[in-house]
């Protein structure tokens, strides 16, 4: 079942850090106004309007550890036409985002050894 909803501040924050984190403008990747909630918004992730048959390719994955300390993987995604497809949290034991991250407590490119098991499959 879908939930189209206006998008939040921090989802915008999050996903402009991240653009601009691999060197991008935001400018050029516009966020349309209304998104597409996955799993009626239990772990975050949602639709950004390209073009959901045509995925292309992962741009950017970050950490994060949520308040009870579960570690949260979130993945911008592209689409074929080159437009946004998805901003994906995936919460390793598929319970509830509990806090919505800040840009400042993102994880980037630490290395097996520095996450430990946390972050494992």
């Amino acid at each position: 079942m879908s939930n189209i909803r206006p998008i939040r501040g921090e989802e915008l924050d999050i996903i402009h850090f991240l653009l601009e984190k691999l060197g991008l403008d935001p400018i050029d990747f516009p966020v349309a106004e209304m998104v597409d909630e996955y799993e009626g918004g239990k772990m975050g992730s949602i639709s950004l309007g390209g073009n959901v048959n045509g995925y292309a390719v992962d741009l950017i994955q970050a950490e994060y550890v949520d308040i009870d300390d579960t570690p949260v993987v979130i993945t911008l995604t592209q689409d074929t036409d080159g437009q946004l497809l998805d901003l994906d949290f995936w919460k390793v034991d598929f319970t509830k985002l509990l806090e919505y991250p800040t840009p400042d407590k993102l994880i980037f490119g630490k290395t097996p050894e520095e996450q430990g098991d946390q972050f494992s499959s």
